[in-house]
């Protein structure tokens, strides 16, 4: 009876070994093409009091984000071409739990009630938006700022970090939320 392991291992590194023989010649003429594809890793930076349970850049998953925070938390990967160009455009979809300080009522083992989950999954929210990644010179990953009434912005920066005084998005960290979102 043949070990269904080692064939299955065997067909992935074959399978390696082809996809590194496509590489091979791209490599060895030594260009770079601008529309190259690089790993992009995925940070969050949120703006507001709600939660940011979860969030993806072009399906590339970001961290669980509370409120007021960000930074230090990246996740793996979505991707940028190597060289900016104009139009340049990534989808951010994210869930919002607009009261993450909700009380909970809980069972003796201090776990939530099911009824309880039910309860406050049914105030989060679903949202999507297209936004235009401005121009970089160089990919270093998506930083992704979640702002009041619902706005996002995507930054690809390699000259500091959020706070630095170059970098693209300045608003605080710790925003109010106006009363009223403008449609």
């Amino acid at each position: 009876m043949p070990d269904f392991a080692a064939v299955w291992r065997s067909i992935q590194h074959g399978l390696a070994a082809l996809a590194l023989a496509a590489l091979l010649p791209a490599q060895a003429m030594g260009s770079k093409p601008a529309n190259e594809m690089l790993p992009a890793p995925v940070e969050g930076y949120n703006h507001t009091s709600a939660n940011i349970n979860r969030f993806s850049v072009n399906r590339a998953g970001g961290p669980n984000i509370g409120p007021y925070q960000g930074g230090g938390k990246q996740s793996c990967c979505a991707s940028l071409p190597r060289q900016w160009r104009p139009g340049l455009m990534a989808t951010v979809e994210w869930e919002k739990d607009p009261n993450p300080m909700s009380p909970f009522r809980r069972d003796q083992y201090g776990r939530i009630l099911p009824s309880e989950q039910e309860r406050v999954r049914a105030e989060f929210t679903q949202h999507r938006a297209v936004v235009e990644i401005p121009r970089y010179e160089k990919s270093c990953g998506l930083n992704v700022h979640f702002l009041p009434c619902n706005q996002v912005k995507v930054v690809s920066y390699c000259g500091g970090y959020y706070g630095d005084p170059g970098y693209p998005v300045q608003e605080p960290l710790k925003m109010k939320e106006p009363k009223t979102c403008p449609k």
